[in-house]
């Protein structure tokens, strides 16, 4: 018996380990109902995703104190604060291609094993264009998904694995039929200002008749379910993007500028959620620009500025470069970390995914798709043991109760 629990092994059944959970949890909810009223929700507060979903159906009281507002902001709060000091952060996987369309939450540590699987909305499955939902990003356990490949597609919604519910939004006033060919990025953030969470959508028009295209910012409101429209941008093309960079409360793409002179500068836009507002940041000056190159803009490893992935595979150069900006918007910070050549007995070159807690860099190798994790101090890799597919992308999640409040959000 010893032996089996050295091994880690249940001496329970299944049924039996259930029928003990629920009498745990029975004895733990007739506790807090004898607890004065005023500190319940300081306890709460401090309890997983799981169970307070599972509390909602205690009491009427329980249930409005779990789905306020400012519970669930709090409950943000006291989330983040956790995984900072137990170093518990979390990564959503998305992987699409080889076997079938796939969600999973990983640990962000050395091993990066799997936390849980996690099921898609199958209503959401029969809205699909495209063959799959894209994920665009994240922001405070929000999901922004996007089916938007092609001419006639605009499907958007805002997603919370954690409690399986999902926002749809309206379909944009930007569109093909209406404006023509245009450059289309998205992102999601949340305004600090107004407490709300918003979709920001920048399209370059490339079918204008001037010389420069015309670039116009749409935003959707969680708040108010509607899309609003700001001032175009100065004359730019905003680079046509899958990822979402989120840093500081602001989003970030590539984009080319045209100066007064008509000269061209290849930029960051930084758009501030907040105060929906515009910056430019500067690449770094050391840069040749060519059309060989491609640029993938990323998250710092300590999420509080922006790093630059450039790659070049041509006949004559192959390499992958990992810059990063070391103090946020201070351009004369951007630090070249290192420069990767072609691995392996097949001399490939790997794509840059994104930057780790931890400061490594995960890629995905070009022949066999399988994602490693690059220690740039040691400049040794780690396989994974997680295949990239075909399309794949790789975020920060917190696990919160962001939409509970909504009633127009779809359950399922």
């Amino acid at each position: 018996m010893w032996d089996d629990c050295y091994e880690g092994k249940s001496l329970l059944s299944p049924e039996s380990t259930s029928k003990l959970c629920l009498s745990i949890t029975h004895v733990f909810q007739n506790w807090l109902k004898s607890l004065p009223e005023e500190i319940i929700p300081t306890i709460l507060i401090r309890l997983p995703i799981k169970s307070l979903i599972r509390f909602t159906s205690v009491c009427k009281s329980w249930r409005s104190t779990i789905k306020d507002p400012s519970f669930i902001r709090t409950h943000l709060t006291h989330t983040l604060n956790l995984n900072d000091q137990n170093a518990t952060h979390l990564i959503l996987l998305h992987n699409y291609g080889f076997k079938e369309d796939s969600y999973s939450l990983h640990y962000d540590k050395n091993e990066v094993s799997q936390y849980c699987s996690i099921e898609f909305p199958i209503g959401l499955k029969n809205r699909m264009t495209n063959s799959c939902f894209r994920v665009v990003g994240t922001c405070d356990g929000l999901v922004l998904l996007a089916d938007d490949l092609g001419n006639e597609a605009y499907n958007f919604v805002l997603w919370n694995p954690s409690i399986r519910k999902y926002v749809i939004l309206p379909k944009p006033s930007v569109s093909f039929s209406t404006h023509g060919n245009y450059e289309a990025n998205i992102g999601l953030g949340y305004d600090a200002i107004g407490n709300d969470y918003k979709v920001v959508r920048v399209t370059s028009l490339v079918d204008e008749p001037d010389h420069y295209p015309r670039t116009l910012v749409q935003y959707y409101s969680l708040s108010t379910g509607s899309w609003g429209m700001l001032r175009p941008l100065p004359p730019c093309l905003v680079n046509s993007s899958r990822v979402q960079v989120l840093v500081n409360g602001a989003l970030h793409w590539l984009a080319i500028c045209w100066t007064d002179d008509h000269q061209i500068k290849y930029v960051v836009m930084a758009f501030d959620v907040g105060g929906q507002s515009f910056r430019e940041i500067m690449l770094p000056e050391s840069l040749q620009l060519d059309e060989l190159l491609e640029f993938r803009l990323g998250v710092s490893g300590d999420r509080k500025s922006i790093g630059l992935f450039v790659r070049c595979k041509s006949e004559s150069d192959c390499f992958l470069d990992i810059w990063v900006m070391k103090e946020y918007c201070i351009e004369k910070s951007w630090t070249k970390l290192m420069i990767l050549t072609p691995q392996g007995p097949k001399r490939s070159l790997p794509e840059a995914w994104c930057f780790r807690r931890n400061g490594e860099v995960m890629l995905v190798l070009e022949d066999d798709r399988e994602l490693v994790s690059l220690d740039i101090g040691n400049k040794q890799f780690k396989n994974l043991g997680i295949s990239g597919g075909q399309v794949c992308s790789v975020d920060s999640y917190e696990e919160t109760l962001v939409l509970l409040d909504r009633k127009d959000a779809v359950s399922y």
